[in-house]
C-alpha cells in the first residue's frame, strides 16, 4: 500500500523573547592598569572598552546561561517545561562533557528538552540561531531556546595585555517560535569559515592534539592566543563582506535597516562595517564599552541592550553580523516581530 503525504505548509521562525545576564563583578580599565602594563586611554582608543564583567571563582558558563534563559522565558511568560530544544553556543563549556546544554537543561528544570553545544567562537550565536531556525521551519519543534554564553575569564592570561583587556563574561538567550499569520521573522543568512585562520586565534592546549599536562600548563597553552593584527584585518574585511553579500542577495540597502546588531569585538570594526553599509551609528547597537567581548554572548546581549534602550521595534529589518576564531563568519537578516 502506498503512503500519501500531505503537502507541508511552510513554517517560518521568529525570535519571540530575549534575556541576558552578566555577573555582578566589574573589571575596569583602571583595575587592569594595576595588573598589567596598559592604560585606560590605550584600551579605549584601540578597542572602545571601558569595563567588563567577570565571574567569581566557581561560577561557570552553565550558570550564566541558565540565568539568561530564565530571563528570556520570563519575558515570554512561559515555563521551562515548554522548551523543546536547548542549543548553547560556547567555547568555554563547563567541561568537555557532558555538554553545557545538559547542565542548563537540568538547572532550568526543562525536563522535556533535548539539546547540545555548538562551537563557533564569536560566531557561535548566529550559527546556533540558524540551527534553531531550521528546527522550527522543519515543523519538528515549536519552542527552541538558543543561548550564547562564555566565561572568557577562565581562558585569559591576565599578564598578557594583548588579550586580557578585550574579553568579559556574559550570556544571552533567545526563544525561537513559529511565526503567526502575517509575520516574517527569520529571512536569510550567510555563513563562511576559513580554517587557515585557526592559527591566528586559538587555545592550543587541552584537546586531543595537546592533551593537558604539566608542560602544557607551564607553557600557558590553556589560555587564548591571538595574532591581533591578523584577526583585526580579517574581521574588518569579512564582517562587511558577509553583511553586504546578504543584503545584496535580498535586494536591501543598509539604509533600509532599522537596526544593525554586530558582534562586539572592537569599536573600530563596528564603525568600519557601519560606514561601509551606509548605516548611521544611531541605528547600530553598541555596548562593548560596558561589557567587552563576551564571545558567543555579544549579539543576544546587544539585542537586550537594544530593547532596553527602545531601539529595536516591531517591524524593523535587523542585521546581525559576526567574525570569530576559526575563522568563522556569520550574518543574519530578520524582521523583528
Amino acid at each position: 500500500m502506498s503512503l500519501t503525504l500531505k503537502p507541508q505548509v511552510p513554517v517560518r521562525a521568529k525570535i519571540s523573547a530575549v534575556g541576558a545576564y552578566v555577573p555582578p563583578k566589574l573589571l575596569t580599565n583602571a583595575d587592569l592598569e594595576r595588573m598589567v602594563a596598559t592604560n585606560d586611554a590605550w584600551i579605549v582608543e584601540r578597542t572602545g572598552i571601558r569595563e567588563r564583567h567577570i565571574v567569581e571563582a566557581g561560577v561557570a558558563t552553565s550558570d550564566l546561561a541558565t540565568e539568561a534563559a530564565k530571563r528570556c522565558l520570563a519575558a515570554r511568560g512561559i515555563d521551562a517545561s515548554e522548551v523543546e530544544v536547548i542549543i548553547v553556543a560556547t567555547v568555554t563549556p563547563d567541561m568537555f562533557f557532558p555538554a553545557t546544554a545538559c547542565l542548563v537543561q537540568d538547572k532550568l528544570g526543562a525536563k522535556g528538552a533535548w539539546g547540545f553545544d555548538l562551537s563557533a567562537a564569536c560566531s557561535g550565536f548566529p550559527y546556533a540561531l540558524q540551527v534553531g531556525t531550521k528546527l522550527i521551519e522543519s515543523g519538528a519543534h515549536k519552542k527552541v531556546l538558543v543561548i550564547g554564553a562564555d566565561v572568557m575569564s577562565s581562558v585569559i592570561d591576565y599578564s598578557d595585555r594583548t588579550t586580557c583587556v578585550i574579553f568579559g563574561d556574559g550570556a544571552g538567550a533567545v526563544l525561537l517560535e513559529p511565526c503567526v499569520a502575517g509575520e516574517v521573522g527569520m529571512v536569510d543568512y550567510h555563513h563562511e569559515i576559513d580554517g587557515a585562520g585557526g592559527v591566528s586565534l586559538n587555545m592550543p592546549g587541552g584537546g586531543s592534539l595537546h592533551p593537558s599536562t604539566a608542560e602544557t600548563v607551564a607553557a600557558k597553552m590553556h589560555y587564548v592566543h591571538q595574532d591581533g593584527q591578523a584577526v583585526y584585518k580579517f574581521a574588518v574585511r569579512k564582517m562587511s563582506e558577509a553583511a553586504e553579500t546578504l543584503l545584496a542577495r535580498n535586494g536591501i540597502a543598509g539604509s533600509e535597516l532599522g537596526c544593525f546588531i554586530p558582534h562586539q569585538a572592537n569599536l573600530r570594526i563596528i564603525h568600519s562595517t557601519a560606514e561601509r553599509l551606509g548605516m548611521p551609528m544611531e541605528s547600530v547597537i553598541v555596548n562593548i564599552d560596558r561589557f567587552g567581548n563576551t564571545t558567543a554572548a555579544t549579539i543576544p546581549m546587544a539585542m537586550q541592550t537594544a530593547l532596553d534602550e527602545g531601539r529595536l521595534k516591531k517591524g524593523d529589518l535587523v542585521l546581525l553580523a559576526s567574525v570569530g576564531a576559526g575563522f568563522t563568519v556569520g550574518a543574519t537578516l530578520l524582521r523583528w516581530e
